[in-house]
């Protein structure tokens, strides 16, 4: 199946051609990608990716990859973090599908874009000489000690109790900075989104083009494109790609896919 292809069908029947950033997202859908990773999530999961996480379980199966954090709240050894092998670089895009497996409405999913390590001492570039250090994969060990672009979804404040208040954020972590994720965000946030209903398959396209970063997701019956600029911060250029989950969170991964642009 070409690229394209793979965001056509949508539920929610509106006019595009009045939406900018719908314009610019499907100029870059249209443009000369290259797949150069790409998982089914049905065989052994160990074959394309690591996992942080005492407490994380992965299992497979023919629907596709199961993961699944700690069951303790609140607990930072219940969080998990699943990491490509490879490092990508350059402008990439990234498909697949998810499925939320729980009814859990506090915590987070997050997406990971192109981690390195600051340099900073014991937190090399190459974040896979480190991994022993996030066997505890507590937050802090990746906003204080990592550079890469964050997309929350399917997430919901810590505490809450109402399933509508969900929302997606993206940042860029600014490591070794002693601020934490104080000043991380990038704008705007998208709240009360009505996706990721349990057991609801979602396609989910981003694409990470020079200073504009867009996620796309869809599913029978609504959809929603985020945008972010990321021009007041320095460039991700290269790195792993992550899927973490915070404590009690699970989903279903399948048909897990990494594009790079050929710009020649």
């Amino acid at each position: 199946m070409c690229l394209s292809c793979l965001i056509v069908g949508c539920a929610e029947n509106h006019d595009r051609t009045t939406d900018s950033h719908w314009q610019m997202f499907q100029q870059l859908c249209d443009a000369n990608w290259k797949e150069i990773f790409f998982d089914s999530c049905t065989e052994d999961w160990s074959n394309h990716w690591t996992l942080d996480g005492l407490k994380a379980k992965v299992t497979h199966s023919d629907k596709g990859m199961d993961f699944k954090a700690g069951p303790t709240r609140r607990e930072n050894a219940s969080h998990a973090v699943m990491w490509t092998k490879e490092s990508f670089a350059g402008n990439i895009r990234i498909d697949y599908e998810y499925t939320k497996l729980e009814d859990v409405v506090e915590a987070v999913t997050i997406l990971y874009i192109q981690a390195t390590g600051s340099s900073a001492e014991g937190y090399g570039r190459d974040i896979s000489k480190w991994a022993d250090k996030r066997e505890v994969a507590s937050m802090g060990m990746y906003f204080n000690h990592m550079n890469l672009y964050h997309i929350s979804y399917a997430a919901f404040e810590a505490g809450n109790t109402d399933p509508a208040k969900d929302y997606i954020r993206a940042r860029r972590y600014m490591p070794e900075s002693s601020t934490g994720l104080a000043n991380t965000d990038l704008k705007p946030d998208y709240f009360e989104t009505g996706l990721f209903k349990k057991g609801v398959p979602h396609k989910i396209t981003v694409i990470k083009k020079g200073d504009d970063l867009f996620m796309y997701i869809r599913n029978p019956e609504k959809e929603q494109l985020c945008h972010w600029k990321t021009d007041t911060f320095p460039p991700i250029l290269q790195g792993r790609i992550g899927l973490r989950h915070m404590w009690t969170r699970g989903a279903r991964y399948r048909d897990f896919r990494i594009s790079q642009l050929n710009d020649r």
